[in-house]
């Protein structure tokens, strides 16, 4: 039996990429899913793809009522909270001396305070199962890409965040660890360079060489990096690449 058999996951950012797939993988494996996003209809037609396991609820976490009505939510889904999955995020770049500075407080915002926030109102229910969260960072913060520092400053933070909450809620018996994506064709890659969908796949195939394992990633490699932290009753504060090896900083002809 899979050790996801049952539990209540709440997981941020279910509306498409790593979300939508984690949402899908968990609910396979038997999970109670909880899934959010600022779009209704997106997350409504996901959550009816993946079926009865998985609620979806329109939400947006940088809002204090959205994330308390999220919460009630998923502890009426699911009879309580095992885990909770801090997914939801965006993407800013551009060269340091032309940025906004109300575009990177708001990504700020969505990456990392409203994770924090979020996560310490779930921290009751997640004692109670002895639960577990899951930041997502980056391999942002393991290979240097030009033009990337507000997004990879954000899962910066993240990262020394899930280090810092897994000490502080240890006590507790909440697990808190990060995982690190590599490169994962997902619509985020769209929205961060104004591309179309085929010209952000190509772009991200481009740097497949530059990956020890010469693939860029899917969904279900995250997947199940997440299933496994949640599973794990004895892994906390720790940083998960799963990147294929392209923070290992090869190049390739």
């Amino acid at each position: 039996m899979s050790k996801l058999a049952g539990k209540s996951i709440l997981l941020t950012g279910g509306g498409s990429g790593l979300g939508r797939g984690a949402a899908a993988f968990f609910a396979e494996a038997g999970a109670l899913v909880t899934i959010c996003g600022r779009r209704s209809e997106r997350i409504e037609a996901v959550a009816r793809q993946i079926g009865d396991r998985c609620r979806g609820v329109a939400a947006d976490i940088t809002r204090a009522a959205d994330r308390e009505a999220l919460v009630a939510a998923a502890l009426e889904h699911g009879g309580g909270l095992d885990a909770l999955v801090n997914n939801a995020g965006n993407m800013y770049r551009g060269p340091v001396e032309t940025l906004d500075e109300d575009r990177l407080l708001d990504l700020f915002h969505g990456n990392v305070v409203a994770a924090m926030m979020l996560t310490g109102l779930c921290t009751e229910a997640l004692a109670a199962r002895r639960g577990a969260v899951i930041f997502v960072g980056s391999v942002h913060t393991r290979r240097a890409f030009p033009g990337v520092s507000p997004y990879a400053a954000s899962k910066g933070a993240v990262e020394a965040l899930s280090r810092v909450l897994a000490a502080e809620l240890g006590e507790r018996q909440i697990r808190v660890n990060c995982v690190l994506p590599g490169a994962v064709y997902t619509e985020i890659n769209q929205r961060a360079g104004l591309l179309d969908d085929e010209s952000a796949r190509q772009r991200l195939e481009s740097i497949a060489p530059l990956h020890a394992l010469g693939r860029i990633g899917t969904e279900r490699d995250i997947a199940e990096a997440m299933a496994y932290l949640i599973g794990s009753d004895w892994t906390t504060g720790a940083t998960l690449e799963v990147d294929g090896g392209l923070g290992l900083g090869l190049t390739r002809d």
